[in-house]
């Protein structure tokens, strides 16, 4: 009978919704914000804190959801990859970080918004923290077994060298020490080939217009977007901004530590600049903002083994519902106008802003024993006892 009166409402609050958003039509632009690593019930403890006061204004305007990760391992290749197109990782050929391929072209959201408007009428823009499993964009490469390794990213046109260090090598950051390609050994005619089927954001990288990862620190992360911002203000766009400190902060000092919450509020602190930089340019009440998470943390540890609650914070009032992780992209590709019944192959999503046709189901609490979310079983407990710099590439104007 609940389940009932809900699917009722949020399609009540769907149609107000739609009419409210019919007078003027689509967004200008949206702002996808990625907070890594932020785990549900820690977010929530915080808003409940008054620590995030950003986050919780900005879901003031729209919602706040909870989003569950069903399929796929509840890490940061897999979580992204599945954020960016809408598909399981069965479509994507990304199943975790260790088990991926580059993304199929056309299948993420920055290739079918250049697509869909034009690739000159519409920017993609990333700004990523990380330095591996987000954002590096390995090429795949076939070897004869016993040649040297090329790992450095493919230059592209506009590339500027960031600092790396000598020969292109990122510093280590937390969480991330198994990063080497992931290849496999063939042989063909009597040959044996070292293969390496590439990083998942290899050709999605090249439909924008600035592609800069590996930044680390909240602090350079946020000014660059804001940078960008600037620059792009007088062109419709969709940003993706990634936040890396709060899971390297779990990684190193663990999800009930000072730093891991410390990181939270930064990460909070840095959405709300972006909004205020969106305020400043007249562009906010033009443009949805959505703030997620690819996984959570397991409680009181140092890694997201299985870790598969989030939630996602928005100021678009057209969402009403709880979701999956595959949501996120068919939710930004719809607001923007797109038609997702002409996508081949269908998306594995469907818009938080529709009543869902298919079932939605809760992640269990503990790893199911035949899942791929993960190596060991773990568990999110609801309470708790305490609380380099690579390559940005930029296309020619």
């Amino acid at each position: 009978m609940r389940a009932a009166l809900r699917l009722a409402l949020c399609g009540v609050l769907a149609t107000f919704a739609g009419l409210l958003q019919a007078a003027d039509g689509p967004p200008r632009n949206i702002v996808l914000i990625g907070w890594d690593g932020a785990q549900r019930n820690h977010v929530k403890e915080c808003l409940g804190r008054g620590e995030l006061p950003n986050l919780k204004k900005l879901s003031s305007e729209g919602a706040l959801v909870d989003i569950d990760v069903v399929d796929g391992a509840t890490d940061t290749k897999a979580g992204w990859t599945q954020i960016l197109t809408g598909y399981r990782g069965e479509v994507t050929g990304t199943l975790s970080n260790r088990v991926y391929r580059d993304c199929p072209p056309g299948y993420s959201v920055f290739e079918r918004l250049k697509a869909h408007f034009g690739p000159d009428k519409f920017i993609c823009v990333a700004v990523i923290g990380k330095s591996g499993h987000c954002g590096e964009i390995r090429p795949p490469y076939k070897k004869p077994l016993g040649a040297k390794d090329a790992n450095a990213p493919a230059g592209a046109p506009g590339a500027r060298k960031g600092k790396a260090g000598k020969g292109g090598r990122k510093t280590a950051q937390p969480g991330a020490t198994r990063n080497a390609p992931v290849e496999k050994i063939v042989e063909e005619n009597g040959v044996k080939y070292r293969v390496f089927l590439g990083s998942p954001y290899c050709t999605m990288h090249k439909s924008c217009d600035v592609w800069d990862y590996g930044l680390t620190l909240d602090e350079k992360v946020g000014p660059r977007a804001i940078e960008l911002l600037e620059k792009y203000k007088d062109k419709p766009l969709f940003f993706f901004v990634h936040f890396a400190t709060v899971d390297h902060s779990g990684h190193k000092h663990g999800e009930n530590s000072k730093e891991y919450n410390d990181a939270l509020i930064s990460n909070d602190t840095w959405t709300g600049r972006i909004i205020d930089k969106l305020k400043e340019l007249g562009l906010y009440d033009k443009t949805l903002v959505y703030v997620t998470a690819d996984h959570g943390f397991n409680e009181g540890a140092t890694n997201h083994r299985y870790a598969p609650y989030v939630v996602l914070a928005t100021n678009d009032a057209k969402v009403c519902r709880r979701g999956l992780r595959q949501d996120i992209a068919p939710t930004i590709l719809d607001r923007f106008g797109l038609d997702l019944g002409k996508f081949a192959p269908p998306l594995d999503g469907e818009p938080l802003t529709k009543p869902a046709t298919r079932d939605v189901p809760t992640a269990p609490e503990t790893r199911p024993a035949a899942g791929k979310a993960g190596k060991r079983p773990g568990k999110q407990g609801a309470k708790r006892g305490g609380r380099q710099r690579p390559a940005a590439v930029e296309a020619p104007q």
